[in-house]
């Protein structure tokens, strides 16, 4: 099994003004660097203007550029975790979006979860994203972090009201993925998925992407 440390990516679901998900994504972050077992990349959806139409069955049409940007960041990830709000019992379409303009860049990968909300912490944003992800397939782990009544659990300056709390949580997150990330990284290299072709979806090298 390779050595290289896996990577996993943090990715902020919400592009909201005034939204709360970076909070979340930097304290999480900074306790997956903490753990040792990742090399971490924080991706910001509002950082990536994502058309709502997808692309055609034109493998070979020019694609965005912001598309293609954020498709060779996820090809480069060897597990997810999806920071969501909660909806109208759902989660962001933002969110929605950057899942749906890729295939391959989540195949065999282990996704969790962070979803924040008002009493119910956002539990039905993550079943609605559970549902999603073996369509690639991808693992859902089972451990994820749901934040109820999250300003209450982070003070004024973007920090954890009870650190030691969440950081075990936080723990039981990262070493799911960390026991995931590796075994399915050498799964995608050497044992081809049943009834499965995985090729990149945007990282092609003789995919036109616009300058």
């Amino acid at each position: 099994m390779s050595a290289k440390t896996p990577t996993l990516a943090v990715i902020i679901g919400s592009i909201r003004p005034d939204r709360f998900g970076p909070t979340v994504a930097g304290w999480f972050a900074a306790e997956a660097e903490a753990h040792g077992s990742f090399t971490v990349d924080l991706v910001d959806l509002a950082d990536y203007e994502l058309p709502v139409e997808l692309a055609g069955n034109d493998h070979h049409a020019a694609l965005p550029a912001d598309v293609a940007a954020l498709g060779r960041r996820l090809a480069e990830a060897d597990a997810f975790v999806l920071i969501t709000p909660v909806y109208n019992r759902s989660f962001p379409a933002s969110l929605k979006t950057a899942i749906d303009w890729f295939y391959s860049e989540w195949v065999l990968r282990p996704v969790s979860f962070i979803s924040y909300g008002g009493v119910t912490g956002g539990l039905t944003a993550v079943e609605q994203l559970r549902g999603i992800f073996p369509e690639f397939p991808a693992i859902t782990t089972k451990s994820f972090i749901s934040l109820p009544n999250f300003w209450t659990v982070f003070d004024h300056d973007g920090r954890p009201v009870d650190s030691a709390g969440l950081r075990t949580t936080a723990t039981t997150v990262l070493d799911e993925l960390a026991w995931w990330a590796p075994m399915l990284r050498e799964a995608r290299a050497t044992r081809p998925y049943p009834g499965l072709d995985i090729e990149p979806t945007f990282t092609e090298k003789d995919r036109e992407v616009p300058a």
